[in-house]
């Protein structure tokens, strides 16, 4: 296994902060990439929100281990000199401001290509940074909402619903991550950098290819459809003796297994669910059904049961039993990490698992300020 990484040897200067670019950043950190994170003497908001380790924040631990701090007030001359002298041996600037933000402090695109020809320029932005929107505030609510995305979720009674977590921070960061490596490779053709840009909005759009295809087929925005899915019956939450269980009947195959084993077979001859459009217009009814069968029995038992004959169901976890579940453990997806006063703290794993050069714990997330002086030190000399 080689201990440096994917991405050893490429330099990111990462001017983010909060999610998106710091998510972004973070996928490259993993993988090897040596991120130097640029904070404000007050450093990264978030430094100061979530759950808190003896004053270390859990949240600013979660999206910034791996990476190096270095505190410069871009707003001082003397500061921005020192910031144009690590650009001229980096690989990668990333900043999350708003568009205009950067060429306001002098930091245009021409101004940073000239600087240095093969820096690969990346942001993350609200709404694009041209058209109407572009100066708009931009938060992942905003985004969800303005993108048709939380329309998409919840059902007719509850009307629109955010998702829990902050999906377009962390999919524009995915996506801009993606985009960074993408013009990395560009450049071993070009000798040049380029510049890589991705929206909150356009991740969350590019997500819901699976809806529009439908709409701009019939011109029908889809219904909200709650735990079912909205082409597909059966297929969504049922009842049992304790609880809940997911199953996810997703073809003509898989739904004749489904009623086979809860031995409601004859419905598969019945006129009302024979095919997948009459199951569509009659899931109400069919649901009925099927919930007074699983309701009979437990969980665990419709989850063995079920999965034994090849179709997929799960329980519905909350977080504590779903990150103290044996499939954690399996992939590896809680690490634990070095905090301050060898305090340990938990966070997730490597989602994406490479056998040679694998994503890593290289550092502890920094302290505000850990590595200035070891960063400035090297282009004084």
């Amino acid at each position: 296994m080689n201990k440096e990484g994917a991405l050893s040897g490429i330099k990111v200067i990462d001017l983010t902060r909060v999610i998106s670019g710091p998510f972004c950043t973070l996928l490259l950190a993993d993988m090897g990439a040596e991120v130097i994170k640029i904070e404000p003497p007050k450093g990264d908001n978030v430094r100061n929100q979530g759950e808190f380790v003896d004053g270390y924040s859990s949240y600013f631990a979660q999206f910034n281990r791996n990476k190096k701090s270095v505190v410069l007030d871009l707003y001082q001359n003397d500061d921005k000199e020192k910031l144009k002298l690590l650009l001229k041996n980096a690989d990668v600037i990333v900043d999350n401001f708003r568009p205009g933000v950067l060429a306001k402090m002098g930091l245009d695109s021409k101004t940073l290509t000239s600087i240095n020809s093969r820096l690969i320029q990346a942001s993350v932005n609200g709404f694009g940074s041209t058209g109407q929107y572009s100066q708009r505030p931009a938060f992942d609510f905003i985004a969800q909402a303005i993108s048709g995305f939380m329309s998409l979720n919840g059902s007719e009674k509850t009307g629109p619903v955010r998702t829990a977590a902050p999906i377009s921070d962390l999919i524009a960061g995915l996506y801009c991550a993606f985009g960074i490596v993408t013009a990395i490779n560009a450049r071993h053709n070009t000798k040049k950098g380029q510049v890589v840009e991705t929206s909150l909005t356009s991740s969350l759009i590019s997500l819901m290819a699976y809806l529009s295809a439908e709409y701009f087929v019939t011109d029908k925005p889809p219904k909200k459809s709650g735990n079912d899915h909205p082409i597909l019956s059966p297929y969504g939450l049922f009842k049992t003796k304790d609880g809940n269980i997911a199953i996810a009947p997703a073809n003509d195959k898989l739904c004749s297994i489904f009623l086979r084993t809860l031995n409601l077979e004859h419905l598969l001859e019945d006129d009302l669910y024979k095919t997948n459009s009459l199951r569509m217009i009659n899931r109400d009814k069919l649901n009925d059904i099927i919930n007074k069968t699983t309701e009979l029995n437990t969980t665990d038992y419709w989850i063995e049961k079920l999965n034994q004959s090849g179709c997929p169901a799960g329980k519905v976890l909350d977080m504590k039993e779903a990150l103290n579940d044996q499939l954690v453990e399996d992939t590896d997806m809680v690490i634990v990490s070095d905090g301050p006063d060898n305090r340990k703290i938990k966070m997730t794993g490597f989602p994406v698992k490479l056998s040679d050069t694998p994503a890593q714990l290289f550092r502890s997330p920094p302290k505000l300020g850990e590595h200035t002086k070891e960063i400035l030190s090297k282009i004084k000399n």
